[in-house]
């Protein structure tokens, strides 16, 4: 199984199915600290920073990763909270680019000293 940090993301114009509530468990397993909505349409998950600095400092890596890789979460920002949802709205629920994106946003932390 390829590494998800490894793939990039593939345009999604809909007309594709969302991933099946197994398929999207599945995918789960392979990102650390996401939830899944009881509806399996959306994975999510709070980052908490030290301050202010630090948690914009993350919501502009995350918008740099969102747009290198085209595809772009809901985000709700605080003093040092980071709300992140991913969710394919082109086919009304998850697709492997939301686990992508969040396995890459999970290695940004993995390099923070």
């Amino acid at each position: 199984m390829t590494n998800l940090t490894e793939k990039t993301c593939k345009p999604c114009e809909g007309g594709v199915k969302p991933l099946s509530p197994d398929e999207a468990a599945t995918m789960l397993q392979q990102v650390t600290g996401w939830d899944i909505s009881d509806d399996t349409n959306v994975i999510s998950q709070t980052f908490r920073f030290k301050n202010y600095y630090k948690t914009m400092a993350f919501v502009n890596a995350v918008a740099w990763v969102a747009h290198a890789e085209d595809h772009h979460p809901d985000m709700e920002v605080g003093y040092n909270r980071c709300l992140i949802n991913f969710s394919t709205h082109a086919i009304g629920g998850l697709s492997e680019n939301d686990f992508i994106c969040a396995a890459k946003i999970d290695a940004l932390l993995k390099t923070d000293s």
